[in-house]
């Protein structure tokens, strides 16, 4: 006859809340561009007018964040847009990510 092994004791797993991903759009996500040694600003202005349809005061003004502080907000929105967003940036060569807003 063979002993049975021990029963397995039955744990509660402990789900950390800021590790579940939000999941209801509720908040809206952000287009961050960051600075880069490459492009040239002249570049980022045109490439924010033609992507997001920025007239040229307002791209200058984002591509000077970025210039100045090391990144800038170019869009928001729910994360399936702004994921968009930031692949299209990509695209054109600049540095940029997604965050909550």
């Amino acid at each position: 006859m063979t002993a049975s092994p021990p029963p397995v004791p039955v744990v509660d797993p402990v789900i950390d809340p800021s590790l579940v991903e939000d999941v209801t759009g509720d908040v809206p996500w952000q287009a961050i561009v960051w600075n880069d040694p490459v492009n040239l600003m002249s570049y980022v202005t045109y490439v924010l007018q033609k992507l997001f349809g920025y007239p040229e005061p307002k791209a200058t003004a984002l591509m000077l964040d970025v210039h100045h502080k090391g990144k800038a907000a170019v869009s928001s929105g729910d994360k399936e847009k702004v994921e968009g967003d930031v692949a299209k940036l990509h695209a054109a060569g600049l540095w940029a990510t997604m965050q909550k807003a």
